[in-house]
């Protein structure tokens, strides 16, 4: 199941603001194009906007009522709530669009535990700033945390959420900070060096789920070898003894080294082999129960279109090859319409490599540094041994 509604391109700060929506419509017409939306076990289904009782279950209603105000009135500012910043500007209709996304994820979640599907993709969604009074981060409402939200209250007892965007998944940690059925494990940029500045190894979950927050926080400048090994190091061994019956994902593809608005260095190649493993993860726990979200991105052209057309023909179960190429069609688009030059390839022809835990720990290595204090905090609460497991 894919959601889309070409209303998702109403979520929109403005025209020089760099969450844009032709990232959305972009990687619409490339999965069009490659025929991944064409695939017999693939349905596209129209988003529906969340009704403010869904939104609440975690949001406070008088952050929604705030969102609300200032979409009809966008010269408010409202800061207490962070709408009307440089990050969150208000806009017209931001409620409903908002809203929309929020719709998309519950929607999808809701098919999931109908067992209508199996699984689902809901690239425009995402919003992982998003905290239960406060917009940030470019995102207001947390689609994936009313997801996971509904899955609970249709009754699943372990949900696992995996976040690998470059940026701490702050909100969505916050909103399931003391819940113990929600293991939330975020991979990405110290916040030493980015925003929101949080995510630490120390930082595992409240006093009533200690180890529910899991969070990896890797160096600047790490590249596709450090950030699988850190990704392998740590992310299947929790999953599996948590033992999930549906995980939800977040695929911000803002780790990529073409990617302005971060200091990681990753290629295509490894995201979408990160949304491999989690495939493969939700295949081998969860009898293939997953939902994937978008998030980040903001090469819009050359990055994210093939990003989330990779994580979109995974989700169907018919993965797009690496050396496949870009449609000459699509490629001829986007030079017309936005003066930027595609690749040729839906790959960055790079080297996939990294070395497994198993070869051992190596303290000069920060992002190794990064690894074990991840395992030393959260390891033994799963009854895993930090250094060997």
């Amino acid at each position: 199941m894919v959601m889309w509604d070409e209303k998702y391109l109403q979520y929109k700060f403005s025209d020089w603001h760099p969450m844009h929506p032709a990232r959305l419509e972009l990687t619409y017409r490339l999965s069009e194009q490659l025929n991944v939306l064409g695939a017999p076990n693939i349905s596209i289904e129209p988003p529906a906007v969340a009704e403010d009782s869904v939104i609440a279950t975690v949001h406070d209603q008088s952050f929604i009522d705030q969102v609300r105000k200032v979409s009809l009135d966008p010269s408010i500012v409202a800061e207490d709530f962070g709408l009307g910043t440089e990050d969150d500007p208000v806009f017209a209709g931001m409620h409903e669009a908002a809203a929309r996304i929020v719709g998309g994820s519950v929607i999808a979640a809701d098919a999931i535990m109908d067992e209508t599907t199996v699984r689902a993709v809901n690239f425009a969604g995402g919003m992982h700033h998003a905290a239960r009074s406060k917009a940030s981060g470019f995102c207001i409402y947390n689609d994936a945390a009313a997801a996971i939200h509904r899955m609970l209250e249709r009754g699943a007892q372990r949900v696992v959420y995996i976040d690998v965007d470059a940026h701490h998944g702050d909100g969505t940690e916050s909103i399931f900070w003391d819940d113990e059925r929600v293991l939330t494990i975020s991979i990405h940029e110290s916040g030493l060096s980015l925003f929101p500045g949080t995510g630490f190894a120390n930082e595992i979950g409240g006093p009533k789920a200690e180890g529910s927050a899991v969070n990896i926080a890797v160096p600047a400048m790490t590249s596709d070898a450090g950030w699988m090994r850190a990704f392998h190091a740590v992310v299947p061994q929790l999953v599996r003894a948590f033992k999930p019956e549906v995980i939800v994902s977040q695929h911000g593809c803002d780790a990529h080294r073409d990617d302005d608005m971060t200091n990681l260095k990753l290629s295509v190649d490894a995201q979408r082999q990160v949304a491999m493993d989690i495939s493969q993860l939700a295949d081998e726990l969860c009898e293939g129960r997953w939902l994937a979200t978008g998030g980040g991105g903001y090469n819009v052209t050359a990055v994210v279109p093939r990003t989330w057309t990779h994580l979109t023909a995974i989700v169907a179960g018919k993965p797009v090859p690496l050396r496949t190429y870009v449609p000459e069609k699509f490629r001829r688009y986007v030079l017309e319409t936005y003066g930027r030059a595609m690749p040729y390839l839906m790959g960055d022809d790079a080297q996939l490599w990294w070395r497994n835990w198993e070869v051992g720990y190596d303290p000069a290595d920060p992002v190794d540094r990064s690894i074990i204090a991840t395992r030393k905090e959260v390891f033994p609460l799963f009854g895993l041994d930090p250094w060997f497991d």
